[in-house]
């Protein structure tokens, strides 16, 4: 990084990179409703308290240690590089920001589902596509503007989501009807779908904890602050998704009912119309939360890659200002708004495939530099000795292996092809001359 654009690049400090990590991993529990009515309320509750210690908890102590060892612009890109080689390096950096352009079009179709409890004219179609457009391009001026400004941002809407969510947790509590675990799962739904679609989704909601590597240049004593960071930030997100899961069937029942928005007709039946559009307007702004980080994260991506040759050097551009990668911003904002006319369901169930591939690169480097640079400082080492290493790496495998194979064929098929592109990309590209890693 050039002296230049050390000097204009203002870094995040802990509290914003707190908010900022929440904001892309969780932003609050909107989007989770299709797991209630596809798995069922009490297979539902079951996954949300317990695929965390199957998935993030692992990956966030994978991502903590690695960080620390190597906290670079790029994060599990370049270390994937460093364990494995420029092929695998590739792979994990190609396969993430392909998985961003699914995530970026979901948070924008999202956005616009939940509008349309304020205007059903809204409902498909054009006019759909076009408020999502106008979200990513707020969005796109906002991360060109650096990690502080999208701190800022992050802090400030995810304050505003808590308020209705924790008052319609409080108000279910006074109202409780219903046991929100039965029925466990639902009546003549196909076994694919109960453990394999609602377990993709599941994998969805807890994703992302190593994403924010990506950023670490960015960020004021990132070997602190990481480690810090997911000791926080993992514990909240099981909160914002079970809490108020379960206060909302307890309360308001008709799990047959749950498909996305359903949180605000929950609100409305629990506390009335005006805590029912209150919770609409949160979950608007949790989306834009969450697409506003997802850019932040996901645009470093092809960042990296640039500078190593892989990539055309184009997107290494900083804006003169802000010290952004501003092109490659603006190139991945261009994509999201191409496949923001799809649905939610489809965008992510391709999308699982893609994270899975660059989570369990993630965890098998943590390993791989364990065996081959057991002298790199690491000032935070996943606990429990050889065991605690097994568990960190084999859970995420184990998981990921079940939810690809227990998906539907239009994942399989959309996923297989997804991730078969990126070998085809790297020897088709023209080889450049790589530099080395300067870890």
């Amino acid at each position: 990084m050039t002296t230049h654009s050390q000097s204009s690049l203002r870094k995040a400090g802990f509290f914003y990179l707190v908010f900022v990590m929440f904001s892309y991993t969780t932003g609050g529990p909107f989007g989770l409703e299709d797991m209630v009515t596809t798995s069922g309320p009490g297979i539902t509750l079951l996954y949300l308290l317990v695929l965390p210690f199957f998935w993030c908890i692992p990956v966030s102590l994978a991502s903590a240690e690695l960080t620390t060892a190597m906290p670079v612009e790029g994060g599990f890109y370049r270390w994937t590089r460093a364990a494995f080689g420029d092929f695998w390096g590739f792979l994990a950096g190609w396969w993430n920001w392909s998985a961003s352009f699914l995530l970026g079009g979901a948070y924008a179709v999202l956005f616009t589902d939940y509008l349309v409890y304020y205007f059903p004219a809204l409902t498909g179609g054009w006019k759909h596509y076009l408020v999502s457009l106008a979200l990513i391009a707020v969005i796109t001026w906002i991360n060109v503007r650096g990690i502080k400004m999208v701190g800022q941002v992050a802090t400030a809407l995810e304050i505003f989501i808590f308020i209705p969510v924790a008052t319609m947790i409080v108000m279910a509590l006074l109202h409780w009807h219903y046991n929100p675990f039965l029925p466990w799962t639902p009546p003549h739904q196909p076994i694919f779908k109960i453990f394999g679609v609602g377990l993709a989704l599941g994998l969805w909601l807890y994703s992302g904890y190593e994403q924010l590597s990506t950023v670490a240049e960015e960020v004021e004593n990132p070997q602190r602050a990481y480690p810090r960071a997911l000791a926080l930030v993992v514990p909240l997100s099981m909160a914002a998704y079970f809490l108020p899961t379960v206060a909302g069937l307890g309360s308001a029942g008709h799990w047959q009912n749950w498909h996305t928005g359903f949180f605000s007709d929950a609100a409305r039946l629990i506390g009335g119309p005006w805590l029912g559009t209150w919770m609409t307007l949160a979950a608007v702004v949790g989306n834009v939360a969450l697409l506003n980080s997802t850019v932040l994260t996901t645009t470093r991506m092809p960042f990296a890659m640039a500078e190593d040759g892989y990539l055309p050097a184009a997107l290494t551009r900083k804006h003169a200002s802000h010290g952004t990668p501003w092109l490659a911003i603006v190139l991945s904002a261009a994509i999201y708004a191409l496949l923001a006319w799809h649905s939610l369901v489809q965008l992510i169930s391709v999308y699982i495939w893609l994270r899975s591939a660059t989570t369990v690169l993630t965890v098998l480097s943590a390993w791989k530099l364990r065996c081959t640079r057991p002298d790199m400082p690491r000032p935070f080492v996943i606990p429990g000795g050889h065991a605690g290493l097994i568990y960190v790496v084999g859970a995420p495998v184990i998981m990921a292996a079940v939810a690809l194979l227990g998906g539907d064929r239009f994942a399989t098929i959309g996923g297989v092809v997804a991730m078969v592109l990126g070998p085809a990309v790297y020897w088709i590209l023209p080889t450049r001359i790589s530099r080395d890693l300067s870890c």
